[in-house]
């Protein structure tokens, strides 16, 4: 179910506050470029600032527009466990397909702590999530040997990988099995994590080029790493020119100009 170009959704805003009818044209425009998913309400779509009411009235806004025609893939991340807990019930309730759920930041839990964290999400809420790994922002890296014992859950169906380590994909495959679904979460460092065996990503780029990003998971899910690098040549200044400010004001600025 979840592979392919999957877009870490912007949230708009108009004059400080959602930006609704832009929301409902984004997901359009979005699912009419190609693309195999959606994930609003991640950090790409501002999460860590928007308020509770907003956050719950996004996701709603993107699971009811996307309307089943591609998987929505609910941000309900939180350094909080209680507070994750509540975004994973809101998304199930609502008809989200699954929760993002990002390695607690600024906390620092160790191993352990990362463990009891995600499989505490899991036994609340009958619903599938997505670990997000991205040590660079939140200043830890969940481990080979505990993603192990996280995909023993039912509930805990993959990873989003923003290590930029493509060698973890063997690496992970090795540990938790085929079955367990391995997103990129680095534009820039796909191609390599593709051909080391990952399902597609969860991109910033494909706010922006939709059409491309999907061309190029497709190409890429079907073995034609030719084509696909083709393609990756003319994403690459655009991955660097989205990270050359802090996310997601880049992305918001080229989608400005579009």
């Amino acid at each position: 179910m979840f592979k392919g170009s999957i877009t870490a959704l912007v949230t708009p805003f108009s004059a400080g506050s959602l930006d609704e009818s832009a929301i409902k044209e984004f997901v359009d425009w979005q699912i009419a470029e190609g693309v195999h998913g959606l994930v609003p309400c991640g950090t790409t779509g501002e999460s860590p600032t928007l308020t509770e009411e907003e956050h719950e009235s996004v996701i709603a806004l993107v699971v009811d527009r996307a309307n089943g025609r591609v998987p929505v893939i609910a941000g309900t991340g939180a350094n909080d466990t209680r507070r994750a807990i509540e975004l994973q019930r809101h998304a199930k309730e609502i008809g989200a397909d699954a929760g993002l759920s990002v390695a607690p930041y600024y906390n620092k839990p160790d191993q352990e702590g990362l463990y009891a964290h995600f499989a505490a999400i899991a036994d609340a809420v009958d619903l599938p999530v997505i670990v997000y790994n991205i040590p660079g922002r939140s200043i830890v890296d969940i481990s080979v040997e505990t993603f192990a014992r996280l995909a023993r859950h039912p509930n805990i169906v993959g990873v989003k990988d923003a290590t930029g380590d493509v060698a973890r994909v063997d690496r992970v495959r090795a540990a938790c099995g085929g079955d367990f679904v391995q997103l990129s979460g680095d534009d820039a460092s796909a191609l390599g994590y593709m051909a080391h065996g990952g399902r597609g990503a969860i991109s910033v780029t494909s706010n922006v080029a939709p059409g491309l990003c999907s061309k190029f998971y497709d190409l890429c899910l079907a073995g034609d790493f030719t084509g696909a690098r083709a393609i990756q040549g003319r994403l690459i200044a655009l991955h660097d020119a989205l990270f050359s400010s802090p996310s997601p004001g880049p992305a918001k600025y080229a989608l400005s100009r579009l």
